[in-house]
């Protein structure tokens, strides 16, 4: 699976993108068939403290998933949109099977 950070208008530090990918890395174990990830990271305009956007876009064989979610933090954001990823892919799968 090949994996792309991109963070608008800032610069993501290497601590940041590893934590990003070890996350998205671990979404392998629910679903092999993923190809291609988009990772996007943005810092909302607002003044309240929840300001930090984290959008991953998963392509996979025959079938994408997309997450969007706004947290304090990049991380807590990472966290909530890989848990639901992780919900998208195992309805998907379920699904296929049936």
């Amino acid at each position: 699976m090949t994996t792309n950070i991109q963070s608008v208008h800032f610069d993501a530090d290497k601590k940041l993108t590893d934590f990003i990918n070890e996350r998205v890395e671990k979404l392998n174990k629910f679903y092999d068939g993923i190809i291609n990830c988009e990772i996007i990271l943005r810092l909302d305009k607002n003044s309240n403290s929840e300001n930090k956007i984290v959008e991953i876009k998963m392509l996979g064989k025959g079938h994408e998933f997309f997450a969007k979610k706004q947290s304090a933090s990049f991380e807590e954001a990472t966290d909530l949109t890989c848990d639901a990823l992780r919900s998208q892919i195992v309805k998907h799968k379920e699904k296929v099977k049936a």
